[in-house]
């Protein structure tokens, strides 16, 4: 009897976790895709219809300065998201991002263009950008955290690599709208309103996503830990007082991480269509492709780190991408179908080795009443000076040597910062996030 009841209570278990997972990693990839439409947007866009009175570069210049924007807001939404996800829970503040997101991509959708309102349409895009940005720097740290404070500790790279997952499939669900935007329309009705598609259908998927987090019950290991007293009244101070190295480590983990996730998936358009003058539908169907093989391919890194380590799985992830780009701008300059699919896929499949074992790595970093914070800021803060950044700085550094090989030295160089910060992390494989000091 006592066997059988064990039995109902793990399957009870498993599908909490399922159910948690599933509604994890939809809502990321809703997140993720409206923030990376605008991305995309940016490439393709934005330039033309907000930046009108500019060279096509320089143009694709200021629309990824309003593009990098969305990330200086993320720390601010870990550091709120993050305190009151540490107080009262994590799901409530899970269910305020996505809506959030939601609306504020929607409005995206539905602004005139500079032709029509003039200095206000970049005006009023920003603003929507920097609310973007807030939404989906309170998303991660809660989403992963759901998951991670659920799952069984020996295979919770595996399931906490579900939530990450998100990220390429959004952008893989982003670059599939507007690759068939961009097919099925001509160049005049795409400018004209074709664009608009991806932003305005958001507003669908949050309700879907919304459907789905609302069945999802409060992490027990974040239940455990309030009801013993162990809530702290300003969380984020207590984390950057007593984590500091934590922190540091977490935030070098993403710095070359992040770095080449962008200029692979979004550099990449603009290299390839505004500097090369190649076919548009070509190089978004190889992130397309990439970001599908990605999705498919990160569960099998992450549950790797479950049995090897996470350290090992992220530097060979490192050093991969690394040795990666000393060769791709090569491959794009090829110009042909299968070198452009292959440069931009092997780059993401590679970053995905990072990107699979992130979401356990940085959260057994952190205690219970800190994690929402502390993950959020370590996740969240390499944004401003890497993710944001990466587009503008391998633009510049084009513009300004007129080659690709600074290009390829600064993503290496950042890849080389991350290698150190897994040099430095301990190994976290494992560990009771219940005894995490």
């Amino acid at each position: 009897m006592n066997a059988q009841m064990d039995a109902a209570d793990r399957a009870v278990s498993m599908r909490e976790l399922r159910t948690v997972v599933g509604a994890s990693l939809i809502g990321t990839m809703i997140e993720w895709f409206d923030f990376f439409i605008y991305g995309v947007a940016s490439a393709l866009v934005f330039n033309r219809l907000f930046f009108p009175s500019f060279d096509p570069l320089t143009g694709t210049l200021l629309a990824f300065s309003t593009y990098a924007l969305g990330f200086l807001a993320r720390p601010l939404g870990g550091i709120v998201f993050g305190h009151f996800g540490d107080r009262i829970g994590r799901k409530t503040l899970l269910m305020i991002s996505l809506l959030t997101m939601g609306l504020s991509t929607t409005a995206i959708g539905l602004l005139p263009t500079y032709q029509q309102i003039g200095t206000w349409a970049p005006v009023l895009l920003v603003l929507l950008r920097l609310l973007q940005g807030f939404a989906v720097g309170g998303e991660w740290g809660g989403a992963v955290l759901i998951v991670a404070e659920v799952a069984p500790a020996s295979q919770r790279g595996f399931w906490t690599s579900w939530p990450q997952v998100g990220a390429p499939a959004g952008n893989l669900l982003a670059a599939a709208i507007f690759a068939m935007s961009s097919a099925l329309l001509t160049e005049a009705d795409f400018m004209a309103w074709g664009w608009r598609i991806p932003f305005l259908l958001s507003i669908v998927l949050v309700f879907v996503g919304w459907w789905l987090r609302r069945a999802v019950s409060e992490s027990m290991v974040f239940a455990r830990e309030a009801a013993a007293g162990g809530v702290e009244r300003f969380p984020a101070i207590e984390a950057l007082r007593r984590k500091g190295r934590a922190l540091l480590i977490g935030a070098g983990l993403r710095f070359g991480e992040n770095i080449c996730y962008y200029v692979a998936a979004t550099f990449a358009i603009t290299y390839w269509t505004e500097i090369k003058g190649g076919d548009r539908s070509l190089v978004l169907n190889a992130v397309l492709i990439g970001s599908a093989l990605e999705c498919l391919t990160m569960p099998l890194f992450a549950a790797l780190s479950d049995r090897i380590g996470r350290r090992l799985v992220y530097g060979a992830g490192a050093l991969c991408v690394a040795a990666w780009f000393l060769i791709f701008f090569t491959l794009l300059d090829e110009g042909t179908i299968w070198s452009v699919g292959i440069a931009i896929t092997v780059a993401m499949v590679a970053h995905g080795a990072m990107y699979a074992p992130q979401g356990a790595m940085i959260t057994e970093l952190f205690p219970t009443r800190l994690r929402y914070s502390a993950a959020s800021i370590a996740y969240q803060a390499t944004s401003i000076i890497a993710g944001s950044l990466a587009p503008i700085i391998a633009l510049s550094l084009y513009k300004a040597s007129g080659g690709t090989g600074m290009v390829a030295a600064y993503v290496i160089g950042g890849l080389l910062i991350t290698l150190i910060a897994v040099a430095a992390a301990p190994e976290t494989r494992g560990v009771d996030l219940n005894k995490v000091g």
